[in-house]
C-alpha cells in the first residue's frame, strides 16, 4: 500500500510552493497555520506574501500587530495572524530565533496545536511525526470502514493511524504527505473517486459497499449570511483598509444589527482597539 500511495503522490500531487526541497521549517509553520479551515488557493498567495515579507522568526516578532493582521486580509480567523507574531516572538526569545525540533517544544509556542508541531517535525525537519489533518483522518478511517471520521480525534483513531504510520523517518514524511493529498483530491468528503484511488483495494469503507456517515447527527455547518462571523469580517475589511481610526457610527451603517456584538468580541480577542467612539487595529493608535 506504501508504494501504491506513494508512487501515485509522485505522479498527481500539486506543485504547492512550501513543497519544494529546502523550504525552512519557519516557512513550513506559516503554510500549517495559515491552512487551517481555509482552502489551499487563498492560502497560496498569502504564503508567499509573508515567506518575503517576514522570511524569518525575528522579521515577524518585529513587526507591529497593525502589519500583520493587514498583510493576513480575507484568510479568515485572523487571530491566527497575531497567534503567529506571538509565537514567532516566543521562537526569538526562547529559541534564539530557530523553529524548535521537536514537538513538545514547539506546542509550548502561542497558537501551535498537536497537528501543526507534529506537521512542523514531518514537513520541516524530515522527522517522523504521526500527522492528522482532516485528509489524512477521513482516508484512514475509510481504510477502516467509516465514511468520515469521528467529529474529534479519538485514543483508537489516533491508535490505527499510528500503526500505519512507517517506521524510518524519511518513508513517514512520504506518507504523510500522500495520503494527506490523496484526501484533498481522491478521497473527498463528498465525492470520493474512487475509480482514480491507488488504495481502493485496500478500503473496507468501499468493500462494505459505503455505509454512511454514523457520527452525521453529531455534525454541524456553519452559517455565514447574517451571522456575528460576517459582522466580524466586515469590520476587520473596513480597519484593514483604513489608515486612520474608524469611527464605531460608520461601521453600524454595515449591519446595525450585529455589528455592536461582533465589535465586543473583536475587542475582547485583542484584535480591535477602541478610544471613545472610534476604533483601530492594535498598534496602530498614535503612529
Amino acid at each position: 500500500m506504501f508504494s501504491e500511495l506513494t508512487t501515485w503522490f509522485d505522479e498527481n500531487g500539486r506543485d504547492l510552493p512550501w513543497r519544494r526541497p529546502g523550504t525552512p521549517p519557519w516557512h513550513i509553520l506559516l503554510c500549517e497555520v495559515m491552512s487551517q479551515q481555509t482552502p489551499v488557493a487563498r492560502v497560496v498567495p498569502a504564503w508567499l506574501e509573508w515567506t518575503e515579507r517576514w522570511p524569518a522568526p525575528r522579521d515577524l516578532a518585529e513587526a507591529g500587530p497593525d502589519d500583520v493582521l493587514r498583510a493576513w486580509k480575507s484568510l479568515g480567523y485572523p487571530r491566527r495572524a497575531l497567534r503567529l507574531r506571538e509565537c514567532a516572538i516566543a521562537i526569538v526569545e526562547n529559541h534564539d530565533g530557530a523553529v524548535p525540533s521537536s514537538e513538545a517544544e514547539l506546542l509550548a509556542l502561542p497558537g501551535i496545536g498537536s497537528y501543526t508541531a507534529a506537521a512542523v517535525v514531518s514537513f520541516g525537519f524530515g522527522g517522523r511525526a504521526l500527522v492528522l489533518d482532516t485528509n489524512i483522518r477521513r482516508v484512514i478511517g475509510r481504510l477502516h470502514g467509516q465514511a468520515l471520521p469521528p467529529p474529534s480525534l479519538t485514543a483508537p483513531e489516533r491508535a490505527r493511524a499510528a500503526s500505519l504510520l512507517p517506521e524510518d523517518a524519511l518513508e513517514s514524511v512520504a506518507w504523510n504527505a500522500a495520503t494527506m493529498e490523496l484526501g484533498a483530491l481522491v478521497c473527498t468528503a463528498r465525492s470520493p473517486r474512487c475509480d482514480a484511488c491507488p488504495i481502493a483495494e485496500w478500503c473496507e469503507w468501499r468493500a462494505a459497499d459505503y455505509p454512511p456517515d454514523r457520527f452525521a447527527h453529531r455534525r454541524r455547518t456553519q452559517a455565514w449570511e447574517g451571522t456575528i462571523r460576517q459582522a466580524r469580517g466586515a469590520i476587520m475589511a473596513a480597519l484593514r483598509a483604513s489608515h486612520a481610526p474608524v469611527p464605531v457610527a460608520v461601521l453600524r451603517r454595515a449591519d446595525p444589527s450585529r455589528i455592536d456584538d461582533a465589535l465586543a468580541g473583536l475587542l475582547a480577542d485583542g484584535l480591535v482597539v477602541r478610544v471613545d467612539d472610534e476604533v483601530a487595529l492594535p498598534g496602530s493608535l498614535g503612529s
